[in-house]
């Protein structure tokens, strides 16, 4: 499931509304296990763009 959520991060990422839609639903589908690197990938890959999003939903998970 991880290598799928990437995948459509990828393709969405031109758009923001869409990009954070997938986002979340990635959240939601990908085990507890898996959000840890998921994190780092995300921060890696789209913290130019989406850092504002990420935060959002990243810091939320941590409280």
């Amino acid at each position: 499931m991880l290598e799928y959520v990437k995948t459509v991060l990828m393709k969405v990422s031109f758009d923001g509304r869409l990009f954070e839609k997938e986002l979340r639903k990635a959240l939601n589908l990908l085990l507890p296990a898996e959000i840890q690197e998921f994190k780092e990938w995300c921060y890696r890959k789209f913290s130019n763009n989406y850092e504002p999003v990420l935060n959002k939903y990243f810091i939320s998970l941590a409280g």
